[in-house]
């Protein structure tokens, strides 16, 4: 290659030797200027590759020089100490001072000896909730409904949010998103459904298909944003509903034989072009696949789940990172959150590093203790051509995206990029049109509005309300209650992030049906409930003129739908059983299992009964 490039070549001196190397020149191709630099990298630079942790940004989009709330190190210690250089952003500023802060990241990359340029990645945030462990709320960004709305929905609008995401995305440098989530909720108490596509395998293989197009495009290119698909092998099934982040779930289980249901939407993500897959923390129990039991230990430590099923069988060669924290205990905010080394705990963290390459797994999520891997390949127990593997990998996604080319972004596109009027326009649509009408037998709906109107609220902003009507203090006032509820759950919280996953009962109180009922005496009730898990709506239905379900929508747009502004044109992303003795027989891993649900999954063509 020559030292003295074409004068019209634009190309970055990254390790600033003043001439073009293989790896800096443009006009290779990924694999080329991999090959090249994979060569040129010390043992350090390898294994800071294979770590991908929380990060944090500074006041004002400055660069946080101390730990974070959730984040261990400050960031000049994980990106020049530690040469690391995949990063899992969480809270963002406005979306000038989110590009300012990854320009200074950027910067700070470009000081390390060949320059290797930061991957910003991010679980959602362009909806409600919000969960330090899943997920972050809009906040400057569009806001559309929960991925169990948009699946309420059609594939256009799939593809339509995942396109206005890539470019608030990337407006930002966020290129690699840890998402899509397309485990099957065939677990009616399980608490991470909200994210997923709903129970159908069908219904999530084409979400998902829509949801890859929008976010990588035809191909992976400097305008694509590289997701993430989890969790695989499909983590719905879990024991009794309870989420494998935290030790009493850590059990997946098949009592109706369904894996291969649960394989179908990752395998059409692999040929969507997946850049990536993530394992999920559960561990299965009673798995036998060819007549072969499977180990008992976490997903990520399975090498009969990442090697020969993933990588061998399914023929998967793209990037897998572990869900977060397998190796050391998590301690923050005054909690514990014990490792997620299930079936595993009593090995040293040494071993637990060691058992997850061995499985194949490309990069540790959640960690930083590059030394730990450093040690095990001086010590001879990883080969340095296992670290190769991996970084191989995980260098050539980082070409493919552009970023040794040009990782910085504008801080003027950005605020006009993040949250545009056109933007926020599309997902307030989605919002109302998500809203799923499940009962309307007197033809209540659309409560058009009428300024004489009396309207009794309860979860509902009185601004908001206030377009039906005159809101009223009492329901003995009132022409109409319009009342918003939460799904019920049981509350905990002893370990960290415990309080933010809804798990439990999925039966709303006694004293609450009752007062509701009390309230029915006086005047019709419209009441919505935010299904972030399909709960018990029995005791609801005969005291309701209506009843709706929504899946991540505001006051102002849910008002919009019950007034016909915007026509709700939701569909059930779940079955609704008809009660918890229902849910307590069905099988964990079979879609749509309750007996006699009180409202059924809708097939194909027909509408929401």
């Amino acid at each position: 290659m020559p030292a003295h490039p074409p004068a019209d070549l634009v190309w970055r001196d990254l390790n600033g030797n003043g001439r073009l190397d293989p790896y800096e020149d443009p006009r290779l191709t990924a694999a080329e200027r991999t090959a090249d630099l994979l060569g040129r990298l010390s043992l350090d630079e390898k294994v800071g590759l294979l770590f991908h942790t929380v990060i944090e940004a500074g006041p004002g989009g400055t660069l946080l020089e101390t730990p974070g709330a959730l984040s261990k190190s400050p960031t000049s210690t994980v990106v020049l100490g530690k040469r690391m250089n995949h990063f899992n952003v969480h809270a963002l500023g406005s979306p000038r001072e989110a590009a300012r802060w990854a320009n200074a990241l950027q910067r700070l990359a470009a000081e390390t000896p060949h320059g290797i340029p930061v991957t910003i990645s991010t679980d959602p945030r362009h909806a409600f909730v919000e969960n330090a462990g899943t997920s972050f709320t809009a906040g400057s960004f569009s806001q559309w409904p929960e991925p169990l709305g948009l699946a309420a929905l059609d594939d256009e609008t799939i593809a339509e949010f995942a396109e206005i995401a890539r470019r608030e995305y990337v407006a930002v440098g966020i290129r690699a998103a840890l998402h899509p989530q397309v485990d099957l909720a065939t677990e009616p108490r399980w608490g991470r459904q909200l994210h997923t596509f709903g129970a159908d395998p069908g219904r999530t293989s084409r979400a998902l298909a829509a949801y890859i197009g929008g976010f990588q495009q035809d191909d992976l290119g400097p305008g694509s944003v590289a997701c993430v698909t989890k969790h695989f092998p499909g983590g719905g099934p879990q024991q009794d509903g309870e989420d494998a982040h935290f030790p009493y779930g850590r059990e997946q289980v098949y009592p109706g034989g369904a894996f291969d249901a649960h394989l179908e939407p990752f395998r059409v993500a692999i040929a969507s072009g997946t850049a990536g897959m993530m394992p999920y923390y559960g561990m299965p129990v009673g798995l036998e696949r060819h007549g072969r039991p499977i180990e008992a230990v976490g997903f990520g430590y399975n090498r009969q789940i990442v090697t020969e099923l993933l990588r061998e069988e399914l023929g998967f060669d793209g990037i897998v990172v572990t869900d977060w924290e397998l190796v050391n205990d998590n301690v923050a905010q005054g909690q514990v959150l014990p490792a997620k080394a299930w079936g595993v705990e009593h090995l040293s963290p040494a071993d637990r590093l060691l058992t997850i390459l061995d499985a194949g797994c490309d990069q540790l999520g959640g960690e930083e203790c590059v030394d730990l891997l450093v040690d095990l390949v001086q010590t001879g127990r990883v080969s340095e051509a296992r670290i190769d593997e991996s970084a191989r990998r995980l260098l050539e996604l980082k070409f493919r995206l552009g970023l040794f080319d040009d990782p910085f972004v504008d801080e003027d596109a950005a605020e006009a990029i993040v949250g545009s009027d056109a933007h926020r326009a599309a997902g307030f649509r989605a919002q109302a049109e998500s809203i799923v009408v499940l009962t309307d037998d007197a033809g209540t709906l659309p409560l058009a509005p009428e300024p004489a109107r009396r309207v009794y609220v309860e979860g509902l902003s009185a601004a908001a309300a206030a377009r039906l009507g005159v809101v009223v203090d009492t329901p003995e006032q009132a022409d109409v209650a319009v009342i918003r509820l939460a799904a019920p759950y049981d509350p905990r919280d002893d370990l960290l992030f415990e309080s933010l996953f809804h798990q439990g009962s999925l039966e709303f109180r006694p004293g609450l049906i009752a007062r509701l009922s009390r309230i029915a005496e006086h005047v019709p009730v419209v009441v919505d409930v935010m299904l972030e898990r399909p709960a018990i709506l029995t005791p609801l239905v005969p005291l309701a003129a209506v009843v709706t379900g929504s899946f991540g929508s505001s006051d102002e747009a849910y008002v919009a739908a019950i007034s016909g502004a915007v026509p709700p044109r939701g569909r059930l992303p779940f079955e609704i059983p008809r009660s918890m003795d229902a849910v307590r027989a069905s099988r964990e891993d079979v879609p749509h299992d309750t007996v006699d649900p009180l409202f059924p999954y809708p097939t194909i063509g027909e509408a929401t009964p």
